[in-house]
């Protein structure tokens, strides 16, 4: 029977909320194996972090990471199979049936010179010295079956009381990793929690030395904030100083106030939560320098380039510009995004949306390859050539987009004679 001590008494875990009785959390298979045969062979060896933290939620956890006193070359020894994935920093992925799992060995980290990693670490016997170096106080606890649930630093009042509170002092798990100032964010807008008075005023203090961070990590915490369940919590970036922090030139001046509102009422969509993102922080070329990939900058950016396009519900218009947006962007990402921006009518883009419904179920011409004549068809008429070739074809889509009943071969031709 496993407890969850806490100042002495034992709680249990149920639902979303810490409740008073006995609880076990369920570990996977293998990763009840590994903890076994460490122990079996004189070692600890437990659960820790964040799918310790998610358990006592009631969330599946995505990983399962194992935190031992046994050093890397000792894991290797016990395990088949075995893969050096951070063997300086003490972790071996063990592979069990082509699933990895991370065991990582007790450390105390040495100093931070970068605000990014430790010169060294250093492998301890103790899993609360390995605990201590941690960055929130819900992600530094731990579990096995033996010992039920070790939570040293009150990680599970935390989670009741649904706050983010660093390790020990704040200003020193900042300074370690600056990244944990976003991680802060990021989780509290997952969770649904605030941030503690001191970890805030800390991330506050230090959070100039996001400079340092790559850009690819911010992304990957900036998208885990936006498109998490409180998304309003990018409130936060500005509140805390961040936003100039990671976005050099950029002068808080409350806009997020009104982003925080319009991604609270979008759709759970990438591209349009990003397009709201970069139209309402008003931060030029901003995916291009977080490092995104093509698609997503050309959908995004393309979104905020029409964010403020006065709309109409007639079948040519729309035609137009679902070849600027791209037919495949318009209905599924554009009217979505239009419909939270709130500068258009609900009314009118039902009207857009049915309309735009009508004219991809009558199969009407929104490419050049959808046109009924080409350029070699120019050619041999005798009509144009060269460069002149490609102009006269997009002036006959243009005249296709306002009248789909002319895209005929031999309609086409005779207009492209008086072109």
């Amino acid at each position: 029977m496993c407890m969850l001590w806490k100042g002495g008494k034992a709680y249990g875990i149920l639902g979303q909320g810490i409740l008073k009785g006995v609880m076990k959390i369920n570990l996977p298979y293998n990763v009840k194996k590994i903890i076994s045969v460490l122990e079996e062979n004189g070692f600890e060896a437990y659960a820790v972090g964040g799918c310790v933290r998610d358990s006592l939620i009631g969330k599946k956890p995505d990983d399962w990471d194992i935190a031992c006193s046994a050093k890397p070359e000792q894991v290797k020894a016990l395990f088949h199979k075995t893969i050096d994935t951070g063997i300086r920093h003490g972790t071996v992925t063990v592979m069990m049936k082509h699933v990895g799992y991370e065991v990582t060995t007790y450390r105390i980290d040495g100093e931070y010179t970068d605000s990014r990693h430790p010169k060294k670490v250093i492998f301890t016997p103790s899993l609360t010295e390995d605990l201590k170096r941690r960055d929130f106080t819900i992600n530094a606890m731990a579990y096995s079956d033996r010992t039920g649930i070790v939570d040293i630093f009150d990680g599970a009042g935390d989670l009741q009381k649904k706050v983010i509170r660093c390790v020990g002092n704040p200003k020193e798990r900042f300074g370690e990793d600056a990244l944990r100032i976003l991680r802060a964010v990021r989780f509290s807008a997952q969770l649904g929690f605030s941030i503690e008075e001191g970890t805030a005023q800390a991330a506050e203090e230090l959070a100039s030395n996001l400079k340092k961070i790559s850009r690819e990590r911010i992304r990957t915490e900036l998208d885990k904030l936006i498109m998490s369940g409180h998304p309003d919590h990018v409130r936060l970036l500005e509140n805390l100083g961040i936003l100039p922090c990671i976005f050099s030139g950029y002068v808080c001046c409350g806009e997020t106030a009104s982003l925080a509102d319009r991604l609270v009422n979008s759709e759970t969509e990438h591209y349009i939560r990003w397009a709201l993102f970069i139209t309402g922080i008003s931060f030029e070329n901003l995916l291009e320098s977080l490092k995104f990939d093509n698609k997503s900058i050309k959908i995004c950016n393309t979104m905020k380039k029409y964010a403020n396009e006065e709309l109409r519900a007639d079948k040519a218009y729309i035609r137009h510009m679902a070849v600027k947006i791209g037919r495949d962007i318009f209905r599924r990402y554009y009217l979505p995004f239009r419909k939270v921006l709130g500068n258009t009518s609900e009314e009118l883009l039902k009207q857009i949306e049915k309309a735009y419904d009508e004219i991809i179920e009558n199969g009407d011409c929104l490419s050049l390859r959808e046109m009924n004549i080409n350029g070699n068809d120019l050619k041999e008429a005798g009509i144009a050539e060269g460069e002149r070739v490609g102009e006269v074809l997009n002036a006959l889509f243009c005249r296709v987009l306002e009248d789909t009943s002319i895209n005929d071969r031999d309609t086409l031709l005779e207009l492209a004679k008086i072109l």
